[in-house]
């Protein structure tokens, strides 16, 4: 929900960042691997209840998602940089409520599971239509910047990193947090698969119309 207007906010530092690493040794694929690496931490760190260290890792993951994009507008977007990064942040996504469960699987267990159910339906709605959207060159406004078609929703990037660093800040509430957070992400399922629908149905029909 608020991607697309903290993008533009947020675009300018990145690119900054990004003209400072431009250096022959430094890809945006390399970012993307160092990224989801320091990422990964936030795993065992949660499990320990090391909260603040996690915290650090997640943020850390997403300073290098930021760059890498950055970085590769630069030299210029590439398919495969582009799935590599949107299927290492699919993971990465999915490793914090793991995690969480890990501390404390009788409090959190519940909770973790219907938030990773829930994150189920926002990745593969988000997905599946980018694969048929490519089908029809369909192209969003919203996000110009993205590799492929962005289909937004109630939570998307910024919602999720919010509610992350919440879960580390006060993890006595992660149950109710990861609780509330998941059914906002079916509110976001729902919207997109019937919006996806639409959108899709609408250019199958424009595509099958003759062209005068």
């Amino acid at each position: 929900m608020f991607d697309r207007h903290l993008h533009p906010r947020v675009k300018p530092l990145l690119q900054q960042l990004a003209a400072k690493i431009d250096r022959p040794g430094i890809s945006p694929d390399g970012i993307t691997l160092f990224g989801f690496a320091v990422g990964v931490l936030a795993l065992p760190f949660l499990a320990l209840q090391w909260y603040g260290a996690a915290l650090v890792a997640i943020l850390m993951n997403r300073l290098c998602d930021g760059l890498d994009g950055a970085l590769a507008r630069r030299r210029g977007l590439s398919d495969a940089g582009g799935f590599l990064d949107i299927a290492l942040d699919f993971l990465f996504y999915a490793l914090v409520p793991f995690g969480f469960a890990l501390a404390s699987p009788l409090e959190n267990g519940l909770a973790a599971a219907w938030l990773l159910f829930a994150f189920i339906g926002t990745g593969s709605s988000f997905l599946a239509f980018a694969a048929v959207a490519d089908k029809y060159a369909l192209s969003n406004p919203g996000y110009p910047h993205k590799s492929f078609y962005y289909l937004g929703g109630l939570t998307e990037g910024s919602e999720t990193i919010a509610a992350f660093v919440l879960c580390c800040l006060f993890p006595q509430v992660f149950f109710w947090i990861a609780i509330v957070f998941g059914t906002l992400c079916w509110f976001t399922t729902l919207s997109r698969v019937w919006g996806g629908y639409q959108t899709l149905k609408e250019a199958e029909q424009q595509a099958k119309t003759p062209q005068s």
